[in-house]
Order: C-alpha cells, then structure tokens, then sequence
C-alpha cells in the first residue's frame, strides 16, 4: 500500500521536472542580465550556457515523461526570450557600448542590441506556429540559444568592457548579422536524429571527446569556434545546394509531405 501511494506521488511529481528547469532557465537569464550591469561578463556568458543547458533538458525531459503541455510551451518560449533574447541584448550593450560617450555612438549599440533582440522574438513565435510538416532533423533559422550562444562566445575571447571604437562597430555588425540568420529561412541541423544505439554512434563519441579536450586547453577558442562554425554552417549548406542546383533534404520532406496531403484533402 505505501508502496502505490509512492508511486502516485511520484507520477504526480514528474509533470513538475520540465517547468522547474523551466524555471532554471529563467533564472540564469535574470542572473546573466545582472552580471552584465555589474560588468562581471564571464558570470555572464556562464549563466548564459547553463540557461541553454537547461533549455536543453527541459524539453528533452518533457518528452521522454510525456508530459508536454501548452502551459510548458509557452513558459518556454518566454523563458527563451529572456534568457537567450534579453540577456545577450544586454550583455552586448553593456560589453562593448556602454564606455562610449558620445550619444550617437550609444544609440548605435541601442539599436544593434534591440535588433538582435526582436530578431529572436520573431524567430521563437515563428517556432512555435510552424507547421507540422517541416523536417525534425534541421531548424528553419539559426535557433535562438545557439543565436545567444554565438555572442556569448565572442563576449568569452575577451570578458572585459570593450574601449575601441572598430571593434565596437565589428561587434554590433556581428549581432546584427546573428539576428539576421535567426529570421532567415536557412536550415540548421537539429542534431535529434542521432541514435546512440547505432554503430554510428562511435563517430559521436569520439568527437565528444575531442569537444572536451580542446575545451581543457583552449577553453575560449574551442567556444569561439563551435558556435561561429554553427552559425555559418546555414549559409554555407545554402551555397553549397545553390551552386550543386540540389534540393535540400529538408525541402524534398516538406514537399512531399504537402504533396501527400493534397492528395489526401483532395
């Protein structure tokens, strides 16, 4: 008997997991959005990877539980705003324009920051009313935690407050080139078509390996170079099918997968 109540106690607490690293997420954004106005950036671009961590998990727990909800759906997108939205938008400002004395220098960073920021607002109301029909294996548009990633790890080559104007202009050019490819119809690798069970699965492992071993000698690099080759992996397999004339698998799905249910409907 103390054994069912244990039992129904414990299923009534699994629908909880997905919201409380929900809630994590939110957390890490608030306290990477204050390390920022503190100017302590390295806290920062921490809290920033952990919210990703947990953005990660959060879902993943959601649907190995089978406890998805639109009331999760929602507080995710809201959590993924203030955490990969707000807290880069900030952390940009307050890194690399902040210093500048010069009022139209700042309105410069102002504009640079909130494009960056409504450009992941866009990308994550775009995510949640996308057809049913798109290809699980890429995501339309740069995602907005590897987006916050991406200029967490430019603010990570060099976690002090910026005092040079080019590079100043460079890194409001990079945040809005990083809004841009969120709101592209570029395709990204979603990665959740990997199954560890398969023999395949030794490739993964072994580059999961080197991941950590260039992260315990080059920690800021190795950061720097994942989330840049990622962000321009989209533009590249675009040139790549632009020039070969090839469809992009993702494209061939949809349009098969339109084309079934016309046929269906008709």
């Amino acid at each position: 008997m103390k054994l069912d109540v244990r039992h129904r106690g414990l299923r009534r607490g699994i629908p909880l997991l997905p919201s409380l690293f929900t809630t994590a997420n939110i957390f890490f954004g608030y306290f990477a959005i204050m390390s920022s106005m503190r100017r302590d950036f390295t806290m920062a671009v921490i809290c920033i990877f952990i919210a990703g961590l947990a953005d990660m998990l959060d879902g993943r727990i959601a649907r190995m539980t089978g406890t998805n909800s639109e009331f999760g759906k929602e507080l995710d997108s809201l959590s993924d705003v203030i955490s990969f939205g707000v807290a880069p938008a900030v952390m940009i400002y307050c890194w690399a324009f902040s210093y500048l004395r010069v009022l139209e220098w700042r309105r410069l960073g102002w504009a640079a920051s909130f494009l960056f920021l409504i450009c992941g607002a866009i990308r994550l109301a775009r995510f949640n009313v996308q057809p049913g029909h798109t290809d699980k294996r890429y995501f339309v548009g740069l995602p907005i935690p590897a987006a916050a990633g991406t200029i967490a790890a430019v603010v990570n080559l060099r976690p002090q407050r910026l005092t040079d104007v080019r590079m100043t202009i460079m890194i409001s050019l990079v945040a809005v080139l990083i809004g841009l490819l969120m709101i592209s119809k570029m395709r990204y690798r979603s990665f959740k078509d990997i199954d560890l069970k398969s023999r395949k699965s030794v490739v993964v492992v072994f580059f999961f390996a080197l991941f950590f071993a260039a992260m315990a000698l080059f920690p800021h690099i190795t950061l720097a170079i994942c989330a840049g080759t990622y962000a321009a992996s989209g533009p590249a397999s675009r040139l790549y099918h632009a020039v070969t004339h090839k469809t992009h698998p993702a494209d061939a799905v949809e349009r098969s997968t339109q084309q079934s249910e016309a046929k269906a409907s008709g």
